[in-house]
């Protein structure tokens, strides 16, 4: 099994232009900085709006959700927390989105059951 994790990246276009990282692999300390660098470098590059597709995350750990948390924050300003989901999720695993559900970061961060729903759903 391999545990690095490995991401992908495409534009997508709905209401706002929408980048979408594809994850494969493990989420976790190790791999924590990789999501965070390429998220800061899609911001940089002027994104600001993200989906991340879980489809082919096998393990999610307490890291991985810091990791997440950080990319929200990131692309979420502060006057618009709990207004405007510029980060969203689409297929989690149903081990990976029993986690999010435990830990409640699906109260916060929207997960879609597919990846075009996610997309049609971004607003600004």
């Amino acid at each position: 099994m391999d545990i690095t994790l490995k991401i992908t990246k495409e534009q997508a276009q709905a209401k706002v232009p929408v980048t979408v990282f594809h994850l494969r692999g493990w989420l976790d300390a190790q791999n924590e900085e990789a999501l965070l660098a390429a998220a800061r470098d899609a911001y940089e590059e002027g994104s600001r709006f993200l989906l991340l597709d879980l489809s082919e995350v096998d393990t999610l750990t307490s890291a991985g959700m810091r990791a997440v948390q950080k990319v929200y924050k990131l692309y979420t300003p502060a006057e618009e927390h709990f207004k405007v989901a510029r980060v969203k999720l689409c297929n989690a695993p149903p081990q990976v989105y029993h986690v999010l559900g435990i830990t409640g970061f699906l109260q916060n961060i929207p997960n879609y059951e597919n990846m075009q729903s996610a997309i049609d759903s971004f607003t600004e």
